[in-house]
């Protein structure tokens, strides 16, 4: 059976954000016939700034009450689940550090390789449920006895980039009702059973940050003596001084904006430098690379061979790029694109794929052979 709802009736969890997405992945699990319970995490999200978190589209205060309303109309238990401690520890600390030795890191896969999957399974074993559901755009392949994950149909709402950081054994856990479907049709299937979120809009900030600043919640977290917050120096690649910046965090790779003026030519920030506080930028062929290094790593099939082909995903929204396995321990993966990629951006996400299926993924550490420049950048 290729999609994410079990064939037999289980008592199943489903994280309920308060959008329209989990909402009808609800509905379709009840409308299956299973026993379901709705859940929904209480985060950082308004802990500390509740009149932010009253406006948020989810996680905050307006989520909890719009997915009670949502469990009500489907005769369904609801729960709100206190996940602050494990979801500081696991998604905003790292994020926190992530930003402070100079990568860009994405908090959404954190939370769901932690928090959304398997702390809340934990909670979910408490009131006797069997699975996990969300409303998340994949689907789950049953048909080989292990799960494999696959892309969701609708590829413009496909979500598996974020989640390639799930424990492999919680696999057989999971429902994904909405693998199958697009987006319209979860907004109609939403209209018709009269749900309060059919027309609700999605959320796009990061959930944490509820002036959807990010720099300025860096200088809440950070020390002010922080290298990251520090002044130091814009260069070429060559390390000739073009300015000035006051804080690296404010930068990440491929960013144009914020690098003063008087340039020759439009600039980009090429690299992050912590140890020397120093801003790399350069004209815009020099974003370009011939291969990544990646770590982190986690597989929901076994890790490949050097010299296996793949497909590689280095953001959201971003094409799969043809490449070929370098080398691969436990540690880390290298692979070489087979044309270059732009703004390849340490602490990202890099995700592999073989066709449909995910294979697994890991975060990017650095990147190797800028064509037009001397060296590799990361070191």
């Amino acid at each position: 059976m290729m999609n994410g709802s079990p064939a037999r009736p289980r008592r199943i969890l489903v994280a309920m954000s308060g959008g329209v997405d989990s909402s009808v992945a609800a509905a379709m699990l009840v409308d299956a016939g299973h026993d379901v319970v709705g859940a929904t995490m209480k985060t950082f999200c308004y802990s500390d700034d509740d009149a932010h978190a009253d406006r948020k589209t989810c996680c905050g205060l307006d989520g909890i009450r719009d997915a009670r309303r949502v469990a009500d109309r489907l005769g369904i238990a609801h729960y709100v689940f206190d996940v602050e401690r494990e979801f500081t520890r696991d998604v905003i600390d790292d994020f926190v550090e992530e930003y402070g030795q100079g990568r860009t890191p994405n908090p959404c896969v954190r939370c769901n390789s932690n928090t959304k999957f398997r702390d809340l399974f934990r909670r979910g074993r408490v009131l006797g449920c069997d699975g996990v559901a969300s409303g998340h755009y994949v689907r789950l392949d049953r048909s080989r006895g292990e799960p494999c994950l696959l892309r969701g149909m609708d590829r413009s709402k496909d979500q598996s980039y974020f989640l390639w950081g799930l424990p492999a054994d919680l696999l057989e856990l999971l429902h994904f009702p909405l693998g199958e479907l697009t987006k319209p049709e979860v907004r109609e299937r939403a209209r018709a059973l009269g749900l309060v979120t059919a027309e609700k809009p999605e959320s796009q900030e990061i959930c944490f940050v509820p002036t959807g600043n990010y720099r300025d919640f860096l200088e809440k977290r950070l020390l002010p003596t922080h290298p990251a917050l520090s002044p130091g120096a814009i260069v070429d690649p060559a390390g000739r001084i073009l300015g000035r910046h006051d804080g690296y965090c404010r930068f990440t790779v491929g960013q144009r904006k914020g690098l003063g003026g008087g340039l020759p030519e439009r600039h980009y920030v090429l690299e992050i430098r912590p140890g020397t506080r120093q801003v790399v930028v350069g004209p815009g062929h020099l974003l370009e690379v011939r291969g990544v290094l990646v770590g982190d790593l986690n597989w929901l099939s076994g890790p490949p061979s050097p010299g296996t082909r793949l497909a590689v995903q280095i953001r959201y929204r971003s094409p799969v790029i043809p490449c070929t396995v370098v080398a691969c321990d436990d540690d880390s993966l290298e692979l070489r694109f087979e044309e270059p990629a732009r703004a390849v951006t340490p602490g990202q996400s890099s995700v592999f794929f073989a066709g449909d299926r995910v294979l697994g993924g890991g975060r990017i550490r650095r990147v190797a052979g800028q064509p037009g420049s001397p060296g590799t950048a990361g070191h």
